[in-house]
């Protein structure tokens, strides 16, 4: 947790800077209790650091695909000339990220992940996929994140101003 607590000091420090005025002073620490709520719930001082970055990846105020191709870079393996995800990378991203609607009572079960992981599979018969398949699943909306575009679009569209008058 130290080692992530550091990283998140730096980058709301450089946020800070680039943002004068626009970010809070504990900025760190209210993501770092968000993270430990969502990825240390037995207390045991730890919180994998690629968690962390799926959680803060899915959180950020970056596009869509932005979003997806980083979680195959974090999650996928190199495979000699290309770098592919496994099943088991998918179900540890998967679990990750449903760990971000479960702090507020909104995760899904583990049969989800399941499901999620066979329709992405689905007609592939190596033990993994390219990145191209993977964001295709994604952009198909699967149940399982559904929240994730769902949150990306409400944050889009919170600046937008309409100049139609109302009665």
């Amino acid at each position: 947790m130290q080692q992530v607590s550091r990283m998140l000091i730096k980058l709301f420090q450089r946020a800070r800077s680039e943002k004068p005025g626009q970010v809070d002073p504990r900025a760190a620490e209210f993501t770092m209790s968000l993270l430990v709520a969502m990825y240390d719930r037995s207390g045991t001082g730890y919180v994998k650091t690629r968690s962390a970055a799926a959680a803060l990846i899915s959180l950020s105020g970056d596009t869509l695909l932005a979003k997806y191709r980083a979680f195959f870079q974090f999650y996928a393996v190199p495979d000699g000339k290309a770098t592919l995800i496994t099943r088991s990378a998918l179900r540890s991203l998967l679990t990750d990220l449903n760990r971000i609607p479960a702090v507020v009572g909104e995760g899904c079960t583990l049969s989800c992940v399941e499901i999620a992981i066979h329709d992405c599979f689905h007609g592939v018969l190596n033990a993994a996929i390219v990145e191209e398949k993977f964001l295709s699943w994604l952009r198909s909306e699967p149940a399982v994140l559904l929240w994730l575009p769902t949150c990306y679009r409400l944050s889009a569209t919170e600046m937008v101003s309409h100049q139609a008058g109302c009665r």
